[in-house]
C-alpha cells in the first residue's frame, strides 16, 4: 500500500489521504491566517475529526459538513452540541466516542486519547462548555499510526499512549502560551517513543513563538522533526 500523504494547512489544521484513499481533515480551521488560498475550498472530504471545542479547531466544520455530507468524529459533548444545538451534523453522520473509544472509518481507525487543555466556545453571547479535549490516534490501512496530540501540554501518561498504541508519528503543538512549547514537546517525544514528529500550532500569531529549530535542539536522539510549510505534503 502507498504511504500516508499528510498536508499541513496552517495552525493545527491537517488533511491526510490514507493508503486506502480516505481523505480526512483534522481540526479544519481553513480560514486561519496561514492556510493557502487554494486549500480553503476542499474538493472532497470523507471525514472530519475534531480534538476540542475551541473555534480555532472546530473551525469551518459547520460549513464543510453542509457542503460535503461527511462523517464527523468528535468527543461526545462536542458531538451533541454539533447535532442538537447547532443542528449542523445529522445523527447519521456523527460519531461520538469518548476517551478510549475507537471508531472505524471504513478501514481507518481513530481512537480518542487523553489531552490536557480546555474546551468551550462562545455561542450567542454565552460561554458553552464542550467536554474535555482529546488527542486522536489514527491507524490507517497499512498499519501506520499517527498521533495528533491536539492542544495540550506534556503529561506523564503519554507513556501510556506509547504502551497502548505505539504511534509511529506524533503531530505536536509547539507554539507555547496556549499549548506546550518546544521544551515540553521534546519531553513528549521522549515519552511517546516515536521516530518522527510534525510540529504545528506555531507561527500563526506572534504569541505562538516556539519554532521547529528549537524543538530539533531538544528532541531525543533519533527523532526526525519534519517541519513543513502550510500547503506542503509529507509522506509518512
Amino acid at each position: 500500500m502507498p504511504d500516508v500523504q499528510l498536508t499541513w494547512l496552517g495552525h493545527a489544521t491537517f488533511r491526510f489521504d490514507s493508503p486506502g484513499g480516505k481523505r480526512i481533515y483534522v481540526d479544519p480551521w481553513l480560514t486561519n491566517p496561514k492556510c493557502p488560498e487554494a486549500e480553503k475550498e476542499p474538493e472532497r472530504i470523507d471525514a472530519i475529526a475534531i480534538t476540542h471545542g475551541h473555534d480555532d479547531h472546530v473551525g469551518n466544520t459547520l460549513d464543510l459538513v453542509q457542503k460535503h455530507d461527511c462523517t464527523v468524529v468528535a468527543p461526545v459533548e462536542l458531538a451533541d452540541w454539533l447535532v442538537w444545538m447547532k443542528k449542523a451534523v445529522s445523527e447519521d453522520n456523527i460519531r461520538d466516542p469518548n476517551k478510549g473509544g475507537t471508531i472505524d472509518l471504513g478501514g481507518v481507525k481513530v481512537t480518542l486519547t487523553h489531552a490536557q487543555h480546555s474546551s468551550s466556545t462562545i455561542d450567542e453571547d454565552h460561554m458553552v462548555y464542550l467536554g474535555e479535549p482529546v488527542g486522536l490516534l489514527f491507524e490507517v490501512e497499512n498499519g501506520t499510526k499517527i498521533y495528533f496530540a491536539g492542544d495540550t501540554n506534556v503529561f506523564g501518561d503519554m507513556q501510556l499512549i506509547k504502551r497502548l498504541y505505539a504511534p509511529d508519528v506524533a503531530v505536536l503543538p509547539i507554539g507555547g502560551h496556549y499549548t506546550m512549547d518546544p521544551k515540553e514537546a521534546a519531553v513528549a517525544l521522549e515519552l511517546l517513543g516515536v521516530s518522527k514528529c510534525v510540529p504545528c500550532h506555531y507561527g500563526t500569531f506572534p504569541i505562538l513563538a516556539g519554532t521547529p529549530d528549537q524543538l530539533r535542539e531538544l528532541a531525543p536522539s533519533g527523532v526526525e522533526v519534519v517541519a513543513i510549510e502550510p500547503g506542503e505534503t509529507v509522506e509518512l
